[in-house]
């Protein structure tokens, strides 16, 4: 089990990418901590996750500076050091330069709260450990229109693995990323999620992207540093 005696949160989980990653984790013996706003979904998905090993919920807002330090004390108090933190914090909005109706909650939730979430949580990292943060395939290769703050935001987010790599070597922590074309419907656990796509296609079920996350957070890919990874069955290689 690659994850054996390792401890995870998971920050802004959701019923399709964080509830996925979870499932996983759990499946190669980690202690998972889920976390996110929706304290009823977050007992959903701890109640259909237990089966699968060691898992606890802690709900809370990570945009308020109360409830994130919160979450910092019942996560040491739960499980203390950490071995992996993954950011999965959501939300889409499209926009345009003429009206940017969504530069400030994209830029909030893709860019300001990631990197808040990290500098409060930063002294429960194992040496060793590994941070990752999701960006968006439309933010690493061709936007599409409609998308500027959102391409935007997670464009940032990018080139924030890359710095935050540089920064976090001396403390032997790897930060590293995914960028997924398009995380498509909810999780359920056990079901043969490979039927549900086809190569080259942007949409695919969670568990192709979560199953990615988990090898850049586990020991295989421990030289894999800096980097965020476009996860999308080569959907970009269509892109006119």
């Amino acid at each position: 089990m690659r994850f054996k005696d390792k401890s995870v949160l998971i920050v802004g989980v959701s019923k399709g990418l964080g509830f996925a990653t979870a499932y996983f984790l759990l499946k190669e013996g980690a202690k998972v901590v889920i976390s996110s706003r929706d304290e009823r979904k977050l007992r959903e998905m701890e109640n259909a996750l237990r089966k699968y090993g060691t898992v606890m919920s802690i709900s809370a807002d990570v945009s308020s500076p109360e409830s994130l330090e919160s979450l910092k004390r019942s996560v040491k108090e739960k499980v203390g050091k950490l071995d992996g933190l993954a950011i999965m914090i959501g939300g889409y909005e499209e926009d345009t330069i003429e009206d940017l109706s969504g530069l400030d909650s994209m830029i909030n939730n893709h860019l300001r709260l990631p990197l808040t979430v990290i500098h409060s949580l930063l002294d429960l990292m194992n040496p060793g450990s590994t941070i990752l943060l999701v960006s968006a395939l439309r933010a690493i290769d061709k936007a599409g229109a409609n998308q500027l703050s959102y391409a935007s935001a997670k464009a940032g987010l990018a080139k924030a693995v890359e710095v935050l790599a540089s920064e976090m070597i001396d403390r032997n922590i790897r930060v590293v990323g995914i960028a997924p074309s398009w995380i498509y419907g909810d999780f359920e656990p056990e079901r043969d999620w490979r039927k549900m796509r086809k190569l080259g296609e942007e949409k695919a079920p969670p568990e192709d992207f979560a199953i990615v996350a988990v090898w850049l957070m586990s020991q295989e890919a421990e030289w894999v540093n800096g980097v965020v990874i476009p996860v999308d069955g080569g959907t970009r290689l269509r892109w006119a």
